[in-house]
């Protein structure tokens, strides 16, 4: 089991900057990769960034030169810099990662944008 806990949502105005770290913790052996996911209200989940073994990093085309996923293996953390947020941003931001093809969630964040 792999434990992810998530820190760094609040509120922002438009055009500022958050922070988000995800820890993993637990059975971390193998994990394949780590990304972050965001829900906004009536909205499906959807993929913002992810990094996989390897160093290969994707980005949603909706926040591409704006945010940054970066991880730290040596503890086990991974982030994501965002920046020139937007009130579209405004959404719960869900840490992810797979291992052995199993799929583990932290408990959410949220991420308000508004002046």
């Amino acid at each position: 089991q792999v434990q992810l806990v998530e820190s760094g949502g609040g509120l922002v105005q438009p055009g500022g900057s958050l922070r988000l770290s995800c820890a993993a913790s637990g059975s971390i052996f193998r994990i394949s990769a780590m990304g972050w996911y965001r829900q906004a209200p009536g909205k499906q989940r959807e993929l913002v960034a992810g990094i996989i073994n390897g160093g290969s990093i994707n980005y949603a085309d909706s926040v591409k030169g704006r945010f940054t996923i970066s991880r730290d293996n040596a503890k086990n953390t991974v982030y994501l810099q965002m920046n020139s947020l937007r009130p579209e941003d405004t959404a719960v931001y869900y840490c992810n990662c797979v291992q052995w093809g199993t799929n583990y969630w932290g408990q959410g964040t949220q991420v308000t944008v508004s002046s």
